[in-house]
């Protein structure tokens, strides 16, 4: 047998490169697809960032009074890495697997119900709650492969999406206004016994940086400056520091404390778990699952309207890996030892600065990691700089309820309490039930029962329980 020689003729010619500029990361995340690119996602997971740093100061803050050795505060730096390495490993997990924009971090009002009802109020010894955490974690892995959290997201009605996005909105507002001025929020808002809540004294430091925190956003805003929150922020504190409003950073590196008197605490808390009262541990968890499981399912739907994920027939896709993501952060922050992970509204900061990928996700569960060594810049970042971000977030959200039917009573009233109980009782889970159980009743009321699925009527029902029983 002859061999051919070797020439031009007999070669293959190489393909040409791809011309595509979609490669590597890009095309990982869908950049093109989602009319996206690299600068944008990046930009947008920095802002998610820096919007939600707080938590790395205020979560540690509010776990001391429950989880320490011998005085509270004794274990604040390991609560501190504990806040950031959970934060990262679920934000991460988010980016990677269900590749959505959203941070996820241990959650406001999770975190109070563990260390002031849960440990302080019924007196249960804080590794176990700690247990408790992580058996909701595993629960919640379990609702996820078996599809009940999807279809939960499924069942609600298009309305309620759009005033859950728009309530969320608001909700965003509210926290930013009413922060306290006494530890550098902005004071806007205020507590009032006559009133309930009134307009706080403009002349405070704190409250006056936050109003000219609010112009200097809303300029950038107005001039369509890229990454018009991010600059907003810093540009804030910075303004807050010259002037002495707030105090400049005590430093800028600091080495972390490996969390060894946390690590693994839910695993010797397993132990005596079961031997608390069944009843007892029983409200615990379901506490922890419920509150938990409907802010998440509100949080997506939120954040999912405002990006434009959630599709005609209302499913938002990859629901289950978003959830999972929630799942694993559970119960990866309880064996670090935190409270319960959830996704966080402030995700609406990156995806209103353009963030419509998971790297945006990427970015900020990487900055998460890396903030275990700046904790003392990021805690110098006062409220007030914050809070302008975050009102310009609820008024981007507050859009969307235009796309509720107005005119239809079962559409209305559902979507203005839905709209109107998230923020005034501090619970996106409470305005989502509100919502949800008036729906179907009203539709009834109209004689349309038939259009109200099954589904419907079992988180209706669900949800009348809860506020009856828990």
């Amino acid at each position: 047998m002859t061999q051919e020689p070797i020439g031009p003729s007999s070669l293959e010619t190489p393909p040409p490169p791809d011309p595509s500029p979609e490669t590597g990361i890009a095309k990982f995340f869908g950049f093109a697809e989602l009319k996206t690119d690299l600068r944008t996602e990046i930009l947008a997971g920095v802002t998610t960032f820096i919007t939600m740093a707080y938590i790395l100061v205020v979560n540690p803050g509010i776990l001391s009074d429950a989880i320490f050795l011998t005085e509270s505060g004794d274990l604040f730096g390991e609560l501190a890495i504990a806040t950031a390495l959970s934060a990262a490993i679920a934000t991460a997990f988010m980016g990677l697997y269900a590749k959505y924009p959203f941070a996820l971090a241990p959650g406001m009002g999770l975190n109070a119900y563990f260390t002031f009802s849960v440990v302080i109020g019924l007196g249960i010894e804080w590794r176990v709650a700690l247990a408790a955490v992580f058996v909701e974690g595993l629960i919640f892995i379990a609702l996820t492969l078996g599809n009940v959290r999807s279809l939960i997201i499924k069942a609600i009605p298009e309305c309620i999406k759009h005033s859950t996005a728009a309530g969320i909105g608001l909700f965003i507002a509210y926290i930013a206004l009413s922060g306290n001025p006494d530890f550098g929020g902005a004071g806007i808002i205020v507590a009032n016994e006559a009133t309930k809540t009134s307009l706080g004294n403009l002349s405070q430091g704190p409250t006056v940086m936050a109003l000219i925190g609010i112009l200097i956003t809303s300029a950038f805003v107005a001039r369509r400056v890229l990454g018009a929150l991010l600059w907003g922020i810093l540009a804030t504190a910075v303004l807050g520091w010259i002037v002495g409003i707030a105090p400049w950073p005590s430093g800028i590196v600091g080495l972390p404390q490996w969390p060894t008197d946390l690590f693994g605490q839910a695993f010797v808390g397993l132990g005596t778990l079961f031997q608390i009262n069944p009843l007892e541990l029983f409200a615990i968890i379901l506490a922890f699952l419920f509150v938990d499981l409907f802010d998440t399912v509100g949080t997506l739907t939120g954040l999912g309207m405002k990006a434009g994920y959630i599709q005609e027939d209302g499913e938002l896709p990859k629901a289950n890996e978003a959830f999972m993501a929630d799942a694993i952060g559970t119960t990866a922050g309880a064996v670090l030892g935190t409270s319960t992970v959830t996704t966080y509204i402030e995700s609406a900061s990156g995806i209103s600065e353009g963030g419509r990928s998971g790297f945006t996700a990427i970015v900020a569960a990487i900055l998460f990691a890396l903030s275990i060594f700046f904790i003392p810049l990021l805690s110098a970042i006062p409220g007030f700089a914050t809070a302008p971000a975050l009102l310009i977030v609820g008024v981007l959200m507050a859009g969307s309820i235009s796309q509720v039917r107005w005119g239809d009573p079962a559409e209305a009233i559902p979507s203005f309490l839905t709209l109107l109980i998230m923020p005034l009782s501090y619970s996106i889970a409470d305005g989502l039930a509100a919502g949800l159980i008036t729906y179907p009743l009203i539709k009834s009321f109209q004689g349309k029962a038939h259009e109200v699925t099954p589904a419907l009527w079992v988180l209706a029902v669900i949800f009348v329980l809860k506020f009856v029983l828990v």
